[in-house]
C-alpha cells in the first residue's frame, strides 16, 4: 500500500478500495453480500461550552463508500439527532448544541450505511465514542457551610481552629483545572490558613473580654492560582470560649449598712455586689467577711451573685453602736494554671451602724435558783431577782410572779413566801417572774425561777408496812418472831439511821427488841410458853428514833397474836395457821357484831314494851346513869325452882366457859372458832377481882334488889378489843329464876355474850 493510501486512515476518513467501488457500481446488489472491509473514525473529541451552532465533530466513512448516491449514512445511539447529527452523504458529524462535560462527558454512538435502493444496511453498524473535553468553567465551592468554630481565649499561637474544604467540578485530569489553593481574605493577624489543606490556626493570643468572636473570610482558587483561575469564598465564625483569667471586683469599695439592736439573729441587713468579666462558672463568686467579733457574715446569692450581709450575733446599741468589717470576694473555680490571675482577692469596707431601740428589761441572770427550808414562816424571803432597762432612759421596773398562791414579790424583786411549804408535798417549785417597764408597759421580760425546798426533821420514823406477827403457844425464849424496819419521810443529808426501843410500859413485856445494826430490829420472845385463852393478843409499843437534828422519835404499836401451833412447833406452820385463824376470827367478829347489834336493838325494844306495862321501875336510881347497860325485867322469879337455871357461884371462879351441852358439831373448825371467841374478853384476873367485889357488896348491902332480879354491871377492861363488858349479878344465896329465854336464843346468843362480856354459864 502506498503512502498516499495510508493518509485517509491516519486522518480517520473511511476509504473504499477502487476495485470494490467498480464492482459495487456494476452490481450494487452483489455488494451486500461482500464481507465488511472496515470503518474509519472510531473516537472523537468535542470541547464543552462551544458557542458554534453546528460544531464539526468529525467524519465517519465506510470503506465501501465510493461516492455513489446509492449510499446513505445514519446515526444511532446516545444523543443522536438531539445532540449530534450526521451528513447522510458525507458522514460528517456535527454537534447541534452546547455541551457540558460536568453534565455528560461521554457519548456512545453507532453509524450505519444504507443502500437507498434496497433500504438495507450495506454492512454491520459501526460504534464510536464522542468525548466532551473539559475547560475550566467551574469555580471551587466550599462544603459544609456555614462554618463555625470555638477556641479558648488566650490560646497560644498555632492552636488548631478548624479545617475548611472546597471542591471543583472540573476534570482533575485535565491540566490544573481542579487543583486548589486556599488563602485568607479576612482574619489577620489573629488567624492563618494552610494553602493546600485549608486548616485555620491561631496566629496571635486573643482576649474574650475584648472581643468574643471573629468572622474570617477564606478564598479557594483553582489552577493553582494561575492567571485565568476561578475562585470561591466562604466565611468562618470563630468564637472565643471563656477561661477564668479575671478575678471578681467590687462595684463599690465602701458600703454603709444599718441594723436594729432588736433584730434577731439571721436577719439580712443589706447586700454588696461584685462583678467578674468572665462568664458562666468562671464568673461564680464567693463572699467572706473579716470580722473579729464574728457578729456578721456574708451569704452568696447563687442566682444574682450578690453578697447578702447577715447578722450572726445579737447587737446592743448601748455596748457598741457601729462596726467596721472588711468583705472579700473570690472565684471558687480556679485551675492551677490560672492561679496567677487570682493572687489576691478583691476587698471592700462595710460600716454597719446599730440603731437604738426601746428594749424590754433585761434580767441579770437567764434563770434563778433559790433554796428555803420547809415550814419557814409566812413572809420569809426566798431570794431576789433583778432586771434593768438597757436603754439610756433607765425606766423603773415592776415585778410580778405567776405562782401567786405560794409566792409573792415586791418592787425590789424580793420573792416572799405566801403559803406554808412542805418538802414532803413538793421538793421543787417552778414559776416565772415578769419584769415590766413602768414608762412603757408593753416592754415585758420574763425569767424562770426554781425554788428548792430544804428538808427539816419534822417527821418521825414509822413502820413501812403493817406487820402481823404471830407467836406459838409453845414458843421458847429467844425466838425471833418478826424483823421490823422503819422509813422516814424526811430527806437526810446522811444515810438514815434508826434506833429501836420498847416503851416504858412494855419493858417488862414478854418480848424484847434487838437492834440488828442495819436499820432493822428483831422482836424476840423473852419467855417460853404463851396461853392463847388467857392472853391471845399482845400490844407492843416500839419507839423508833432517827438521826436527824433534832432527833425525832415515833411510837408504833406492834400487834402480836398467839396462835395454836402444830405438834412439831413449826413456826412457819404457826404463821400459816395464825393467818387463817386471823381471817376466820375477823370474819367471825364482824358477823357476830352485826348479829349482836340486831339482838341488842331487839332487847331494847322488848324492854321498852315491858316498861310500858310496868309503871314502876325496879331501879329508878340507876336508870339514867347506866342507860343502855341496864336491862330491866318485870318477870317474877321462880323461887327455888330457878336455881338450876343460873348458878352465881360459877362467877366466883376464873373466867371460863363451861362445857356446853352435847350437840353435834360438824367440824373441828367450828369448835376452833368457838374457842377463839373467848379471846376478846377482858383480862381474867382483873375481871375476877371486879366480880368478887360486886358480890361482896350485894351480900352485905341490906338495900340490895330482890334475889329474883337481874343485876347488871359495867366494866371497862384493860386492852379489851370489845372496849367494855357487863355481867349478871345476884345474891350469893341460891335463888330460883327462869332463864329460859337464853335457851331460846340458842348457841349463837351465847357466843355473842362471850364476845361482849364474861363467859355466861349454861344450864347443864
Amino acid at each position: 500500500m502506498s503512502p498516499c493510501s495510508l493518509l485517509p486512515v491516519i486522518l480517520g476518513i473511511p476509504v473504499f478500495l477502487p476495485d470494490s467501488k467498480t464492482e459495487s457500481i456494476k452490481n450494487p446488489r452483489q455488494s451486500l453480500l461482500r464481507e465488511k472491509r472496515g470503518w474509519t473514525g472510531h473516537s472523537f473529541y468535542v470541547p464543552e461550552e462551544s458557542n458554534i451552532s453546528y460544531y464539526y465533530v468529525g467524519q465517519i466513512k465506510s470503506d465501501l463508500d465510493d461516492g455513489s448516491e446509492f449510499f446513505q449514512y445514519r446515526l444511532l445511539g446516545d444523543g443522536a439527532e438531539s445532540t449530534f447529527v450526521i451528513d447522510e452523504r458525507t458522514g460528517e458529524i456535527y454537534a447541534i448544541k452546547k455541551l457540558d462535560r460536568e453534565e455528560q462527558s461521554l457519548y456512545t454512538l453507532r453509524a450505519q450505511v444504507i443502500d437507498t435502493i434496497t433500504g438495507r444496511a450495506v454492512e454491520p453498524e459501526s460504534e464510536f465514542v464522542i468525548r466532551v473535553t473539559d475547560i475550566n468553567d467551574n469555580e471551587p465551592k466550599f462544603l459544609d457551610e456555614p462554618y463555625e468554630a470555638m477556641v479558648p481565649e488566650m490560646s497560644p499561637e498555632g492552636t488548631f481552629v478548624i479545617r475548611v474544604t472546597a471542591s471543583d467540578a472540573d476534570d482533575p485530569s485535565t491540566g490544573n483545572h481542579a487543583r486548589l489553593l486556599y488563602s485568607l481574605l479576612q482574619g489577620q493577624p489573629y488567624f492563618s490558613i494552610e494553602p493546600t489543606t485549608g486548616i485555620i490556626r491561631i496566629s496571635s493570643e486573643m482576649d474574650r473580654e475584648l472581643q468574643d468572636e471573629y468572622l474570617v473570610l477564606i478564598q479557594a482558587k483553582d489552577m493553582l492560582g494561575q492567571p485565568g483561575a476561578l475562585s470561591g469564598t466562604t466565611s468562618v465564625l470563630i468564637k472565643l470560649s471563656d477561661v477564668n483569667d479575671n478575678k471578681p471586683i467590687f462595684k463599690e469599695t465602701f458600703y454603709r449598712l444599718t441594723v436594729s439592736e432588736l433584730a434577731p439573729i439571721g436577719t439580712y441587713i443589706g447586700k454588696i455586689t461584685a462583678y467578674d468579666n468572665d462568664i458562666g462558672e468562671n464568673a461564680e463568686m464567693e463572699y467572706s467577711v473579716e470580722d473579729d467579733s464574728q457578729t456578721f457574715g456574708i451569704v452568696t446569692n447563687n442566682e444574682t451573685q450578690e453578697g447578702l450581709v447577715q447578722l450572726k450575733k445579737k447587737v446592743d446599741y448601748e455596748l457598741q453602736n457601729h462596726y467596721r468589717i472588711i468583705a472579700r470576694v473570690r472565684n471558687p473555680h480556679v485551675s492551677e494554671k490560672l492561679r496567677i490571675y487570682h493572687t489576691e482577692a478583691a476587698k471592700a469596707i462595710i460600716k454597719v451602724l446599730v440603731n437604738d431601740e426601746d428594749e424590754p428589761p433585761v434580767f441579770l441572770l437567764s434563770y434563778y435558783i433559790f433554796e428555803i427550808f420547809e415550814e419557814s414562816p409566812l413572809g420569809s424571803a426566798v431570794g431576789m431577782v433583778s432586771a434593768i432597762d438597757p436603754d439610756a432612759k433607765k425606766s423603773p421596773i415592776g415585778y410580778s410572779v405567776t405562782d401567786t398562791r405560794r409566792f409573792s414579790i415586791d418592787d425590789n424583786g424580793t420573792i416572799i413566801t405566801a403559803h406554808p411549804l412542805d418538802r414532803e408535798l413538793s421538793a421543787w417549785y417552778n414559776f416565772t417572774i415578769s419584769a415590766t417597764e413602768k414608762y412603757n408597759m408593753q416592754q415585758i421580760s420574763t425569767v424562770p425561777v426554781y425554788v428548792r425546798i430544804l428538808d427539816i426533821n419534822d417527821h418521825a420514823p414509822e413502820f413501812p408496812e403493817h406487820y402481823e406477827p404471830y407467836v406459838c403457844e409453845n414458843a421458847d425464849t429467844g425466838q425471833i418472831i418478826q424483823v421490823i424496819s422503819a422509813v422516814d419521810k424526811d430527806k437526810s443529808e446522811e444515810v438514815h439511821h434508826f434506833y429501836y426501843n420498847l416503851s416504858v410500859e412494855d419493858t417488862n413485856s414478854s418480848f424484847i427488841i434487838m437492834n440488828n445494826l442495819d436499820n432493822t430490829a428483831s422482836i424476840v420472845t423473852s419467855k417460853s410458853g404463851f396461853n392463847l385463852q388467857e392472853e391471845p393478843v399482845f400490844y407492843l409499843r416500839i419507839l423508833i428514833s432517827d438521826n436527824g437534828v433534832p432527833s425525832l422519835t415515833g411510837t408504833c404499836t406492834l400487834t402480836i397474836y398467839v396462835c395454836d401451833c402444830d405438834g412439831n412447833d413449826d413456826n412457819q406452820a404457826c404463821d400459816n395457821k395464825g393467818f387463817i385463824k386471823s381471817l376466820a376470827f375477823k370474819t367471825q367478829v364482824a358477823i357476830a357484831s352485826l348479829i349482836g347489834m340486831m339482838l341488842i336493838f331487839g332487847l331494847v325494844f322488848l324492854i321498852f314494851v315491858l316498861k310500858q306495862r310496868r309503871k314502876q321501875s325496879l331501879f329508878p336510881e340507876k336508870g339514867e346513869d347506866y342507860r343502855e347497860n341496864i336491862f330491866r325485867y318485870d318477870d317474877e322469879g321462880g323461887g327455888e325452882e330457878d336455881t338450876d337455871a343460873f348458878d352465881i357461884v360459877e362467877l366466883r371462879s376464873r373466867t371460863f366457859l363451861r362445857q356446853p351441852r352435847a350437840r353435834k358439831v360438824p367440824s373441828e373448825d367450828i369448835r376452833s372458832l368457838y374457842r377463839q371467841s373467848l379471846q376478846v374478853g377482858p383480862e381474867s384476873a382483873l375481871f375476877r377481882k371486879f366480880i368478887l367485889e360486886k358480890l361482896h357488896e350485894a351480900n352485905t348491902d341490906p338495900c340490895a334488889p330482890p334475889f329474883d332480879s337481874l343485876q347488871t354491871y359495867a366494866f371497862e377492861g384493860m386492852g379489851s378489843l370489845a372496849g367494855s363488858l357487863s355481867s349478871l349479878e345476884s345474891a350469893g344465896s341460891e335463888q330460883d329464876e327462869n332463864f329460859d329465854y337464853l335457851n331460846e336464843l340458842g348457841p349463837r346468843f351465847q357466843r355473842l355474850a362471850c364476845l361482849f362480856g364474861p363467859a355466861m354459864p349454861t344450864n347443864q
